[in-house]
C-alpha cells in the first residue's frame, strides 16, 4: 500500500470538502473514507498521517477513534 497516494487522496477530498468550513468538511472526510476506502487503505493511512492536510488530519484523527476491523 502506498502511503503517498493515500495521503494525497485524503488531502485531495479534504480540499474538495473544505468549502463546507473546518469541521464539517473533516467529518465529511472522514465519512467518505470510512465510506469508501478498505479496512487495509484505512490503516495505512492511520499509521502514517504525516503529510496531511489540517483538515485531512482531523478526518484521519476521527477515523482513528473508530476504525474499521481490517479482519
Amino acid at each position: 500500500m502506498n502511503t503517498d497516494n493515500l495521503r494525497r487522496m485524503a488531502n485531495q477530498i479534504a480540499s474538495n470538502l473544505e468549502a463546507q468550513g473546518a469541521d464539517a468538511a473533516a467529518q465529511a472526510t472522514c465519512r467518505h473514507i470510512r465510506d469508501f476506502w478498505t479496512p487495509a487503505m484505512q490503516a495505512a493511512i492511520i499509521a502514517a498521517p504525516q503529510g496531511l492536510s489540517p483538515i485531512a488530519a482531523r478526518a484521519i484523527g476521527l477515523l482513528a477513534e473508530r476504525p474499521v476491523d481490517p479482519a
